[in-house]
């Protein structure tokens, strides 16, 4: 299996955090991760995918969902035994990055992904940021542990 560029256990800490509701079926999550302290806001479809406060889930970002880390080619096909990390996941989203800091002095680093509207901020040391690159295109996967 492929190296993950970014992968951890998150505990759900609030849910749309300052009492906004942003549209129906939508929920923004308030994250912290337990191995690398980074923290996360992330909007999921809520219908699909509900989290309650306290919940676990596991999180990874990959820039391709095949097995052995070949390039996506950008189509989907679809082959009855094809392999896929998403085989794996319970959620899964396709986006790009669009903003990235690098954390410079003592700020924490800054990677922001839109996944079709439904945005990710991720937040911390920047050792744990260094293999993001502006305009990359990622697939969020995840599951509750």
């Amino acid at each position: 299996m492929q190296d993950a560029l970014f992968d951890d256990i998150f505990r759900v800490e609030k849910l749309n955090p300052d009492d906004k509701k942003l549209f129906d079926r939508v929920t923004r999550i308030e994250a912290r991760s337990e191995r690398f302290d980074m923290f996360m806001h992330l909007d999921i479809n809520s219908e699909l995918y509900p989290l309650k406060v306290g919940q676990k889930f596991a999180l990874s970002l990959v820039s391709t969902l095949n097995p052995d880390g070949t390039p996506d080619t950008g189509y989907y096909i679809q082959q009855g035994n094809r392999q896929s990390l998403a085989d794996n996941f319970e959620y899964v989203m396709y986006g790009k990055l669009y903003r990235i800091t690098d954390g410079s002095g003592r700020e924490k680093a800054e990677i922001n992904i839109s996944f079709g509207g439904l945005l990710m901020l991720l937040k911390g040391d920047p050792s744990h940021c260094n293999k993001f690159e502006l305009d990359q295109k990622l697939f969020l996967l995840m599951r509750k542990v």
